[in-house]
């Protein structure tokens, strides 16, 4: 090795460790900086500290900057932390691993994809852990994952109920006989999830509010909220990003 080699290998562990100190910056805009100079020039060193970062990180922008820089590492090195980091007893940490997990998109990660987080107690990770299961899914398990996504109809407020609706929309033409027998459940608020969610399949454009708004009036008036679920519609990929309602979701 020559003298200018050896040199170069405490400089650049010195940018290393510069970079790694932005990520704990109190200024966000510091740490974006650093996740994006990370993301830029990927190192398996790296990974430890920006999960780490996930787990505590209060500020939105910085939190997709962490994702984003995590997808540009290899997935080998990636996924078996995160997919560690879902069993965290922390909900920041859960939410964010399964968010990145999502974003990753390797299946190896859908084993952590259990019933339990599906319906787990902190609302922000059972949404995030519905949007992954529908990417994450294997070919030919998206009818079960319908049946358990399907058992939180009517569940949550508005923005809880559009990540479910648009988690089951994702899935496919598998979940319409699920959602035609919700239509039929004696719990009303159930009814007009499923049918809400129809209409969100048959019309993406759609705002989720004023599918929701229809679809109590019509569970009202005694009606099936939905009409003919067994229709295929043509909204088979649709996500109802109507009125505003971004991917975020409030995350």
């Amino acid at each position: 090795m020559t003298m200018s080699a050896s040199a170069s290998v405490p400089e650049e562990d010195a940018k290393k460790a510069s970079v790694l100190r932005g990520l704990e910056h109190p200024d966000a805009s510091v740490r974006v900086r650093a996740a994006l100079a990370i993301g830029s020039r990927p190192d398996a060193g790296y990974v430890a500290p920006l999960i780490e970062r996930c787990r505590v990180e209060p500020d939105f922008s910085v939190r997709e900057t962490l994702t984003w820089a995590l997808t540009r590492h290899a997935a080998d090195a990636t996924v078996p932390p995160l997919v560690a980091e879902v069993r965290s007893d922390r909900p920041r940490a859960r939410s964010q691993a399964l968010h990145t997990l999502s974003k990753i998109g390797d299946r190896r990660a859908w084993p952590v994809i259990t019933p339990a987080l599906l319906a787990d107690s902190d609302v922000e990770v059972a949404r995030t852990a519905w949007r992954a299961a529908a990417v994450l899914v294997p070919e030919g398990e998206e009818r079960a994952l319908a049946v358990e996504l399907a058992k939180r109809l009517g569940w949550g407020a508005h923005d809880t109920q559009l990540s479910l609706s648009r988690a089951l929309i994702a899935l496919g033409e598998v979940m319409l006989p699920l959602l035609a027998a919700a239509e039929t459940d004696p719990d009303p608020d159930v009814r007009a999830h499923a049918g809400a969610t129809v209409r969100l399949w048959r019309d993406p454009d759609a705002g989720f509010a004023s599918a929701v708004e229809e679809a109590k009036r019509v569970v009202a008036l005694g009606g099936q909220a939905g009409g003919d679920s067994g229709a295929s519609g043509s909204g088979a990929s649709g996500s109802g990003e109507g009125e505003g309602e971004g991917e975020a979701e409030g995350r």
